[in-house]
């Protein structure tokens, strides 16, 4: 089939069957363009490389697995997702629950073609794409490419050649992104979509630009070498090549007339004597505009800082003719963002020799620049589209254009700060990421208003003044400006075209020659920084070591004293990020993140100080994404890659994503892949999921309820039920009471040996002698000899009472039926109900609770990360500390709803293994959890060994565990987290909630574990009279709700924030009433919430389970 055919046999096939169509027309495609057709599919999914209705598999929260498809895939090149038809056709392929959302529009959509209209499907098709990336198995990584498919219409098409799976952007840019079934015509539009399919990474525009940028930057070298030999002053050659490069670059994008400048130099070259008048002509009406002598032609007014001064150096015909060569290049291809790097080696003699060979790849650059600034940004893109689609859907399209505008502008006003900026190449991809964002900005603005949207929007845009930086090194910041506004035309020409507006350079002096941590004159400070949203950037790095040396002993000192908060051992570029920290802290500041380059060793301890430092911090900072190891520079056969870490930091408690290398391959080439893991949760100092659990207080909230049992120091207190009926127990009246069932860890881990105490706490010896005679008798002969031995005093002259009789446990244990008992050292942490009469020997551990609700939460895989994180820091056998295990630990504040779910599965675990344990005797709680673990290890119940096997028959172990999966469940929805966070997580969130609520207590709010006992026992005043005067129930409801309900927002976007808010704090899918009672409004702003939840989910970034009724967060891609 020709492209011809295809065309004309697809043109106007949209409006309804496009999911019954898309095989077919996808398949025609390949055909037309002399492609393979995709391969059919085979059982064996690992086979599955090119192939329609590729299965991938996605957890839910509740640790099911469902299957997704992706419409097409071709492995290592796309994932192609076909838009959703209006008309469903049937079949499976819908996601559950979004199909009344998406596909059906509540207002016609507008007239396809060039004017393209608000498209909800493409939108939505778009997110899907996104997450199959995401949900590729192991082995696959990330394609370059996703590609949306409306069939009959178009393809859009989005590229992340960084290979990560995050921030696809528009390829090549907004103006080509999206390509027409007419423009299959064009050659170069058939070439790419061939590319896509059999060589994506030919398409990278980074192999090519790397190439051309390099090839210039040795031309350079070659005229700055000859120039230094003349004498010239580096500087004046530096600004002097500078210009050379900004003309040679206006001439290939059009600012100056084809050719110009090229034919200039040839004539130069002919004639050398002329190089200085006719440049120096051309550069003079290039600074005021006008008729360029030089060239014959009119020029556009430049202005800015580079014609301003206007020395033309003379030059030999030799560079004059490397100056040529160099303008032959097309500078529409000079990558900025290594383009800096490379010019400042041409022009410094002792960075010379390595041209070329050390520099920082642009996708490097990229991976800190989108943690940094662009995901909060695309963050707020998403709201925002959200909210526009409500809108409109609504029928109010103005609101939804004046939503979309109003982000535009906030965009406009981003600032990006580099307070180290080199030559700016952090800058510039920041730059030409936020271009990148404003151009789906501003198509969506066409799409909702037509090409009249974006009236008024000629000089509006984001441009360099944006973007600022702080440099010591003067040749460096000229440089970076220089990169700033190639990059800035660039973007211009490929996306707008024409001439932009005059003067075409401005001077925003946004680029300043500035020390960034030490300011000049006495006494040492520290200067101010530029305000911005966002700081990022790749500060010096000078060990503390070479500190005197590198920068001297007076630079030196006056830096510790301007920065008498760090320690002196601290790496030089640890001040900048002391610096950001207590910028984002400030009161009032505007920036929301920072992200810098520091060496690999932060995770020491002399430079995890400074980290600790603001982590810890009354006003905390978190890591919100780290690389402790990355390769930073272009690998060489002279040396190795540089290697780094990479932190971004937001105010506030939040996890972190922790992406550690997992492979890297081409360090030596432009286009290196690194692959990367990662885990989510609270990253500490060393730059690891995971905490130091030693950082936790004890909580007010659990005092008085825990304890060791009693310990006895002397064996004679021990008695069996024979002995005890001997001693008068059931004839002499009271001794029920001190005469009593016990229990120590191995009665609970083994089998009970069915051991009396005796306990006579309470009574003096002539209580003891007068009222049991037979038991002092006893005790006389049995203990008294044992403590007359001992050191301790107290022992020796209270020797007929335990050492430790625990008086501070027995009034807790005065007024419950049962309480909560694990035995200290345990090789399973389990936990149980023992009724009160039964006294507890100090290897086992208690609380005094008899709320089933308590015994659920401490048997859950919740307080089982916890306690692994505490007690085995402590010793080399796991041990139930109180003090670091009980008194610190936060119990979740949970509603009624919840501590019920807990307390029924909670009961049925402590029945099943008293039931199973009673009638078989030779079960064990030893054993039957040693076969539990054999289960969750994914041992097959018939792989079991015969002793286990028997033991999980007569134990019924699979229903144990299915209990603790519910318990398991049940105790994470009360915290509202997920179910399946690695225990790490767990702890980490819990070290953190620890924190919170010893913040709260400081402020007066104790959410009691037991108030009625508690309160009046610890309370304050106020907390007792409160209590007296509501019978307890005030303290109830402060365990239910921590402080008031906030209101829902008045404005749109903030009501789509506050919903995502509510969803990314549901452990599972919720329904617009539930989300609704979360704000002081109440039921009233369900229809409002619900609006929310529709235009999130017809845009993709919500999910629906059960056709509509509930929703929960799309997870990130």
């Amino acid at each position: 089939m020709s492209v011809e055919a295809f065309i004309t046999r697809w043109q106007g096939r949209h409006g309804g069957q496009e999911r019954a169509n898309y095989a077919l027309f996808l398949t025609e495609l390949c055909d037309a363009l002399g492609l393979p057709h995709p391969d059919p599919a085979s059982a064996e999914h690992a086979d599955n490389d090119y192939v329609f209705e590729r299965v991938v598999r996605e957890a839910g929260r509740d640790g099911t697995i469902s299957n997704r498809r992706i419409d097409l895939y071709k492995r290592d090149a796309f994932v192609l997702e076909a838009k959703q038809s209006r008309q469903v056709p049937g079949g499976d392929k819908q996601v559950q629950g979004q199909t009344d959302l998406i596909l059906t529009e509540a207002v016609p959509r507008g007239r396809r073609g060039a004017d393209r209209a608000w498209d909800v499907l493409m939108l939505n098709a778009r997110r899907q794409a996104e997450d199959y990336v995401r949900l590729l198995p192991r082995g696959h990584e990330p394609p370059p490419f996703v590609i949306v498919c409306d069939v009959g219409h178009c393809l859009e098409v989005y590229a992340n050649f960084r290979r990560d799976g995050k921030a696809f952007d528009q390829f090549p840019d907004r103006q080509s992104f999206r390509i027409y079934l007419e423009d299959l015509r064009k050659p170069e539009v058939q070439d790419q979509l061939k590319a896509i399919w059999k060589d994506p990474a030919s398409l990278d525009p980074a192999r090519r630009s790397a190439r051309v940028t390099r090839a210039i930057a040795e031309r350079l070298a070659k005229v700055s070498k000859a120039l230094e030999k003349d004498a010239h002053p580096a500087d004046e050659v530096a600004m002097f090549l500078m210009r050379c490069l900004f003309t040679m670059f206006a001439e290939d994008v059009g600012l100056l007339p084809e050719n110009s400048f090229k034919e200039v130099l040839e004539r130069c070259e002919r004639e050398p004597d002329t190089f200085q008048h006719d440049v120096g002509q051309l550069w003079e009406a290039m600074n005021t505009g006008g008729y360029a002598h030089a060239i014959r032609e009119k020029v556009p007014r430049f202005n800015g800082e580079f014609f301003l001064r206007r020395t033309v150096l003379p030059l030999a015909r030799e560079e004059i003719g490397e100056l040529k060569q160099a303008a032959g290049h097309d500078w529409r291809d000079v990558d900025p963002s290594i383009f800096g790097t490379l010019l400042e080696q041409a022009l410094d003699p002792d960075e010379r020799r390595r041209l070329g060979a050390h520099y920082t790849p642009r996708a490097y650059v990229e991976r800190l620049v989108i943690a940094t600034v662009i995901e909060p940004l695309r963050d707020d893109w998403g709201k925002v589209l959200s909210t526009a689609e409500r809108q409109k859907s609504e029928g109010r399209n103005d609101d939804a254009l004046a939503t979309v505008r109003a982000f535009h502008d906030a965009l406009c006003a981003t600032r990006v700060l580099d307070p180290a900026c080199g030559t700016g190449n952090f800058l510039y991809v920041s730059l030409e990421l936020l271009k990148r964002l404003e151009g789906e900005v501003l198509e969506a603005l066409v799409n909702l208003g037509g090409q009249e949207a974006l009236v008024g929007l000629e000089g509006h845009s984001v441009d360099p003044h944006q973007f600022l930086g702080m440099e010591l090194n003067p040749r460096a910041a000229a440089i970076a400006e220089l990169v700033l506004w190639i990059g800035h035309l660039q973007w211009h020409v490929r996306t707008r075209g024409g001439m932009p507006s005059e003067p075409i350079l401005r001077a925003f002096k946004n680029i300043v020659v500035k020390d960034a941590v030490l300011a000049p004159g006495q006494p040492p400070r520290r200067p101010e920084w530029p305000a911005a949203e966002y700081i990022v950037g790749n500060p010096p790095f000078i060990g503390s070591k070479f500190l005197r040396a590198r920068l001297g002993d007076d630079y030196t000192e006056a830096l510790w004293a301007a920065h008498p908060n760090m320690n002196e051992s601290a790496d030089f570029v640890m001040y900048w990020w002391d610096r950001a920290a207590e910028l984002l802290t400030r009161k009032a500041t505007a920036l929301r993140r920072f992200g810098l380059v520091t060496t690999n060793s932060i995770t020491q301890s002399f430079q995890s100080r400074v980290l600790q430092r603001h982590l810890k911090a009354s006003k905390p900072v978190s890591l919100v994404m780290a690389i402790p190891d990355h390769p930073w520079s272009k690998a060489t056969t002279d040396a190795a890659a540089v290697r780094i870490a990479m932190t971004v930091v937001e105010a506030g408690v939040r996890d972190g994503a922790l992406r550690e290398v997992t492979n890297e391959t081409g360090l030596d080439t432009d286009t290196p892949i690194i692959d990367l893991s990662e885990k989510v949760g609270i990253i500490n100092s060393g730059l690891s999921i995971g905490v130091d659990a030693t950082s936790v207080s004890a909580l007010r909230a659990n005092d008085g309820i825990c304890s060791p049992g009693v310990k006895l120091h002397g064996a004679g207190f021990i008695v069996t039920r024979q002995e005890a009926d001997h001693l008068g127990l059931g004839k002499r009246n009271g001794l029920e009471r001190h005469i009593r069932p016990y229990r120590n860890g191995r009665d609970l881990t083994t089998h009970p040996r069915n051991s009396m105490v005796i306990d006579l706490f309470g009574l003096n010896i002539d209580q003891v002698r007068n009222r049991f005679p037979e038991v002092y008798q006893h005790v006389l002969t049995k203990v008294k000899p044992e403590r007359d031995a001992n050191n301790r005093a107290t022992y020796r002259t209270n020797w007929w009472v335990f050492g430790e009789p625990r008086s501070e446990l027995r009034p807790a244990l005065k007024d419950v039926q049962r309480y909560v008992a694990t035995p200290v050292t345990q090789k399973h942490r389990t936990f149980e109900f023992l009724p009160a009469d039964i006294l507890p020997d100090d290897a086992l551990m208690v609380a005094a609770v008899d709320d089933a609700f308590v015994l659920g939460v401490m048997q859950s895989r919740s307080f089982s990360a916890w306690f692994n994180g505490t007690a085995s820091t402590l010793e080399d056998r796991p041990r139930f500390i109180k003090s670091r295990c009980f008194d610190p630990f936060p119990f979740p504040v949970a509603d009624d709803l919840q501590k019920q779910r807990i307390r029924v599965v909670a009961e049925a675990i402590d029945a099943h293994r008293k039931r199973v344990l009673a009638e078989h005797p030779h079960l064990t709680l030893t054993g039957l959890y040693n076969v539990l673990e054999e289960l969750r290890a994914g041992v097959a119940p018939d792989a079991l060994e015969p002793a286990s096997r028997k033991i999980f028959d007569d134990g019924l172990v699979l229903i144990l565990k299915e209990e603790h999966d519910k318990l398991d469940v049940a105790v994470a929805d009360a915290y509202g987290w997920p179910v399946d966070l690695a225990d790490e997580d767990v702890l980490a969130r819990l070290v953190a909630l620890n924190k919170e609520r010893a913040q709260e207590e400081a402020r007066g709010v104790v959410q009691w574990l037991r108030p009625d006992y508690q309160i009046p026992l610890l309370g304050t005043p106020k907390e007792k009279a409160e209590l007296d005067l509501v019978g307890g129930e005030m303290a109830t409801a402060v365990a239910q709700t921590k402080g008031p309900k906030p209101a829902f927002p008045t404005d749109d976007i903030s009501q789509t924030a506050a919903v995502m808010s509510v969803l990314a704090a549901a452990s599972a899918a919720v329904d617009a009433v539930v989300i609704a009672t979360t704000f002081k409004q109440g039921r009233r702003i369900a229809p409002k919430v619900s609006a929310v939840l529709t235009a999130l989910a017809r845009t993709g970034f919500v999910t629906s389970p059960d056709g509509g009724r509930t929703f929960e967060l799309r997870r990130a891609a």
